[in-house]
């Protein structure tokens, strides 16, 4: 017997698979394995075929168009092939969690050994019949070309995941970090979640009703511990917090955005300042936003804060200043392919 992948549209109603099951069972041909993609032309099917050895392509495609199939496309296949999907999607996940950096050999594993280039573009994510365009966590784009078989939806939708897991480890590597102070002080920085909501409650406390309207640009004893939710917990960007030897919060930082701008925000308690925790966290916010595909980083603070204004002057990146009353807002390019070698 051998193997063959099979992929052709049916019309997506009710009988029109058991039909073209129908005709390949004529051919003695065993169905291993089948996945269904719905698309606006009907519902691509994607067959593991197990067929006589004397089985020609030629007659393969006419089973195939006798039982209602269309565009097909055929391929030998090999025992790689007989790897179940959810499988092989757990196995790409499982090394990707390992090394991050293997994103692109993952991705054309996936899709059938399809070509798979980095473009140092800013181009939005999406794919046509041969071309997908996937945000690499290094920066940039990934560019997967496959002639045939055309992608579809559903694979369009894995590769997405797979990224997103490639995304998740990058920024989780970078986030994790330990800053030494001028004095030989040193300082963990992670991630923040919810269950840190007491202890940043707690923070806010112990800071001035300066530095909180520093941080919020109104008078505030600090956010609700709802708002402290959705801080530590955005639906696209991150929260850092930062701990002293004992385990307790003395600095939050915020890149929250929307599409390919984000917005940096930081606090640092009052006896913690200037000792360099916001210049450190500022560059870190900036590093981060590369994964998170954001292009640009804007950060809003009162006209007056000079040692905000000053940290801003020192990134690498330069800022664009734009004044409004007594708000200046900093907006920093980031730079495409910033954490390549």
């Amino acid at each position: 017997m051998t193997l063959w992948r099979v992929r052709a549209t049916v019309d997506d109603r009710p009988g029109f698979l058991a039909v073209l099951t129908a005709s390949l069972a004529l051919k003695s041909i065993n169905i291993l394995a089948v996945q269904v993609h719905t698309t606006e032309a009907g519902a691509v099917d994607d067959f593991l075929l197990d067929a006589p050895d004397h089985l020609t392509e030629p007659e393969l495609l006419q089973a195939i168009e006798k039982g209602r199939g269309r565009d097909a496309w055929v391929s030998k296949a090999d025992a790689y092939d007989l790897v179940d999907p959810p499988a092989q999607m757990a196995g790409l996940a499982a090394r990707l969690a390992s090394d991050p950096g293997q994103l692109a050999s993952a991705l054309s594993t996936l899709l059938g050994g399809c070509l798979v280039r980095r473009e140092d573009t800013a181009t939005v994510a999406g794919h046509g019949l041969s071309v997908m365009r996937l945000p690499d966590p290094a920066g940039g784009m990934l560019v997967l070309t496959r002639l045939a078989p055309v992608f579809t939806p559903a694979e369009f939708a894995r590769a997405q995941a797979l990224a997103e897991v490639a995304r998740a480890v990058v920024t989780r590597q970078l986030s994790n970090l330990t800053l030494l102070l001028p004095e030989g002080q040193e300082l963990t920085v992670r991630v923040g979640s919810v269950a840190d909501i007491d202890a940043l409650t707690e923070m806010h406390g112990r800071c001035g009703q300066r530095s909180l309207f520093r941080r919020y640009l109104a008078g505030t004893r600090g956010p609700t511990q709802e708002q402290l939710r959705r801080l530590v917990s955005p639906a696209h960007g991150t929260t850092l917090i930062a701990e002293d030897g004992q385990g307790r919060i003395v600095a939050l930082a915020n890149l929250i955005g929307e599409g390919q701008q984000a917005e940096a925000a930081i606090l640092v308690e009052d006896s913690w300042q200037k000792r360099g925790i916001g210049t450190a966290l500022l560059r870190r916010m900036l590093t981060l936003a590369t994964p998170y595909g954001f292009q640009a980083v804007v950060l809003h603070t009162q006209a007056d804060n000079e040692p905000m204004l000053r940290t801003v002057k020192r990134m690498p990146q330069a800022a664009k200043f734009d004044v409004d009353g007594a708000i200046v807002s900093a907006t920093m390019t980031v730079a495409i392919g910033s954490l390549l070698g």
